[in-house]
């Protein structure tokens, strides 16, 4: 990086706001620690070439990342390869129990694995997010169940979501928070 204060855009895709929560989370850890963070959805993303680095975060359906996620970074891969990226996904996977389900959660599906891959980013993570009952079919259900789905509702480990930020931190070479951020 080539400025005092690291510039850092977090920019993500959500569709029942999981990820938006948890980009939020992350650029105030990161803003904690002295760092200048633009927080933005994939609609509203700021022009990269200002930014130092860029996290990427977007939810998880049918094991694709949101289509206009997968947009972005193919818009902008020139200026994303040129960045140092981060990026993160939101779904149920890493919620997944028992030996086929943790098996699944660590998995990383070929589609996310191509477009991670496109940008070569420092790192990648998966996160659970939200799995609410409603809405849902009785096959899905039932598959969630069967593969060690835990329970309904919020399933974030805040703890992990805190420990991949202080790792970017720590890449990015960000000083200690300055205070401690609360999940929410």
């Amino acid at each position: 990086m080539n400025h005092e204060t690291p510039r850092i855009a977090v920019i993500f895709a959500t569709s029942q706001g999981s990820t938006r929560e948890i980009a939020e989370y992350v650029g105030a850890d990161l803003a904690n620690r002295r760092a200048d963070v633009e927080v933005a959805d994939v609609a509203h993303a700021p022009e990269l070439s200002r930014f130092d680095a860029v996290i990427l975060g977007s939810a998880v359906h049918d094991r694709e990342v949101l289509p206009e996620m997968s947009e972005f970074v193919r818009a902008h891969a020139n200026e994303l390869t040129a960045a140092e990226v981060w990026i993160f996904s939101v779904g149920i996977g890493p919620a997944l129990r028992g030996p086929i389900g943790r098996w699944l959660g660590r998995k990383v599906p070929q589609n996310i694995a191509s477009l991670r891959d496109s940008v070569s980013p420092k790192g990648y993570r998966a996160f659970a997010g939200h799995y609410e009952r409603a809405g849902v079919s009785l096959r899905a259900r039932a598959l969630y169940r069967l593969f060690g789905g835990p329970r309904y509702g919020d399933l974030r480990d805040w703890s992990a979501i805190s420990d991949w930020s202080a790792t970017i931190a720590r890449a990015l070479r960000l000083p200690q928070p300055k205070s401690i951020i609360v999940y929410p």
